[in-house]
């Protein structure tokens, strides 16, 4: 192999170990939970013209009696077979919420995961709606906020238990806001005014959700948290720490960025697993508003509808959809495919490599639905492995081209170690020697560098769909491995349980030492799959890579179990093809023999 060549697969190797220190030093943080993941609060948008509504009041600064606090505010209660939750009275409020089939921790006695939660909470986090006056009403003429409104119709909101919330105003306006909820995390709210007036009169319909304070976040820099929002074609997210930076808008009395949605689009906030999204009916036109109030600190999302005109004895209104819950793939393609809703499966954080790790995705969870299926325990680790398989298959091509030239590689490396001792330190005879040999011999050295290269994106695409996708979480295999999305528990530092002491915790220095099971097997299987690769003939090359199945075995210790259970069957498969393959062209591994003798002709 050349010092070029040779350079290059050496410049991938580290290029990779560095990505690794990197994950090492600047791991993701697991925050504590808090009572609902998530939090909010209300404010408004740009003064619009005449003939447009004025932006909702500030929940921050509320302006509509009765000022209660919202604790002590009549609740209705939310209850299906996957949230319970409820409705504040004060404002309308869905401002209580949790995931039924969600927990904190692996723990069975582990609360369930709360998404939402009111004003009164360690941080509220809610949605809000309302109307927006416009022409000849005021604020006092609208529902906002604080406004305690009643109930028309329903006990509590559950499947096929829809509720009807009632307010007058005293002045001829009868508002009503009918809730209802699916079975999985899809409210759909219908607002209406009555108008008992003699006069028509202008008026526009808003969502909000907010959340008060900044939430505590995973803070990894390949995961979005944060604003999320479909505008039209475009797709747009803003992390929280850049909402505070965002331009003054005067008459908002925030920060803001707003922008004007044609007929497709939707915002929400997205942490890690959990979203709460605002979503006008498709084809609804909308003003789509990013908010950040300073004073109050309140990070907030609208949807603005376009102004409705009532004319007297007339009804008027609008229906949108709010998710809030688990991002689950499955759920939210069936929303998009069904319901309409455009792109929303990108609210998934899906990455630079998406091309890679959507069809990675569905791939895996085929899979894993189809074993799941069948009664196979720890669907999700075989489906990991099956997902492997599949894709080692597909690069067989390149890996039978590329394992060729790399079993003529290693029967030339004698040759190669002769050449080397004849011209002695004169580099520019070497290679030309060497270039000699390789189109005497018709070798590429070249061809061994294919596989690493293409399978870095994938690995990196693999990564990411383990950490971001919510079907990974809490996703047991075998035995000790309870979460495919976590490290290995198994610790060497302890002869994986047998004594009676625990392991250093993650973040700790000492963390790097404790070896979980996956880690040790996949040092091995990367040993195995090494020796079956020609030696670098410079002394510090090959130095460099005896090193790095060690090297990698510490610093994918600390991975997810799943990432590193895809490594090991990837090299396992690896070598049982390289393997075969050099046998198939008439050379015979020797794998724990001298390496110098590792490889005979079969006679």
């Amino acid at each position: 192999m050349d010092d070029q060549n040779k350079n290059l697969i050496l410049a991938s190797a580290l290029s990779f170990l560095v990505i690794l220190v990197w994950f090492l030093l600047f791991p993701p943080e697991n925050p504590t939970p808090v009572e609902g993941e998530t939090q909010s609060a209300v404010t408004s948008s740009e003064a619009p013209p005449p003939e447009v509504a004025a932006a909702p009041p500030s929940a921050s600064a509320p302006v509509q009696a009765p000022n209660l606090p919202d604790a002590k505010a009549p609740r209705l209660a939310i209850e299906t077979p996957r949230l319970k939750g409820a409705i504040s009275l004060m404002g309308g409020r869905i401002d209580t919420l949790s995931l039924s089939n969600y927990r904190e921790t692996l723990d069975d006695a582990s609360p369930n995961v709360r998404l939402l939660s009111p004003v009164g909470s360690g941080k509220p986090y809610y949605a809000l709606y309302g109307w927006a006056p416009a022409g000849q009403l005021g604020y006092e003429d609208v529902p906002g906020a604080n406004t305690l409104w009643t109930v028309e119709t329903g006990q509590s909101l559950g499947l096929g238990r829809p509720v009807t919330l009632r307010w007058e105003n005293g002045k001829g306006l009868v508002y009503r806001r009918e809730i209802s909820v699916d079975e999985n995390y899809l409210f759909t709210v219908r607002q209406s005014v009555e108008n008992t007036t003699g006069q028509t009169l202008r008026l526009a319909p808003y969502g909000i959700v907010a959340r008060h304070s900044e939430p505590d976040t995973i803070g990894f820099f390949i995961l979005h948290e944060g604003v999320v929002r479909q505008l039209d074609k475009e797709l747009e997210e803003i992390d929280y720490d850049d909402m505070p930076d965002m331009d003054v808008v005067p008459r908002e009395a925030a920060r803001a960025e707003i922008a004007q949605v044609e007929q497709n689009g939707w915002i929400g906030f997205t942490d890690k697993y959990w979203m709460t999204a605002l979503i006008p009916q498709p084809g609804q036109a909308f003003t789509s508003v990013v908010k950040y109030v300073d004073e109050a600190d309140i990070y907030q999302v609208e949807t603005r509808l376009p102004v409705l005109t009532v004319a007297p004895g007339e009804t008027a209104g609008a229906e949108t959809m709010l998710f809030a819950g688990a991002k689950e793939w499955e759920t939210i393609r069936k929303y998009q495919n069904e319901n309409g809703i455009y792109r929303f499966l990108d609210s998934i954080d899906w990455g630079w490599f998406f091309f890679f790790t959507k069809p990675i995705f569905a791939v895996l969870h085929w899979l894993n639905g189809a074993l799941s299926t069948a009664g196979i325990a720890g669907s999700m680790g075989w489906a990991i492995i099956g997902l492997t398989i599949l894709i080692k298959a597909l690069l067989l091509p390149l890996a039978y081209k590329s394992y060729s030239s790399m079993a003529k590689m290693k029967e030339l490396q004698p040759e190669m170690e002769k050449i080397k001792e004849r011209v002695g330190d004169d580099r520019q005879k070497l290679q030309m020697e060497m270039m000699n040999l390789y189109k005497k011999e018709k070798v590429n050295p070249a061809a061994g560098c294919l596989p690493l290269l293409v399978q870095i994106p994938i690995f990196f695409s693999l990564y990411k769909v383990i950490f971001v996708t919510i079907e990974l979480r809490h996703a047991p295999w075998i035995g000790w491995l309870k979460d495919l999305s976590a490290p290995d528990p198994s610790s060497i530092l302890n002869l994986f349980g047998l004594l009676p002491w625990g392991v250093p915790e993650a973040g700790s220095i000492f963390a790097i030492f404790s070896l979980g099971v996956l880690p040790i097997l996949l040092g091995i299987s990367m040993w195995l799959q090494q020796k079956l690769n020609p030696t670098p003939t410079d002394k510090t090359q090959a130095m460099v890579f005896a090193w790095l199945p060690w090297i990698f075995m510490f610093m994918l210790g600390g991975f997810a179990s799943g990432l590193v259970l895809y490594w090991i069957a990837n090299n396992t498969i690896t070598f049982i093809q390289q393997y075969a393959i050099m046998r198939s062209h008439g050379y015979k591994p020797n794998v724990f023999g001298n390496i110098a003798d590792s490889f005979r002709r079969k006679k």
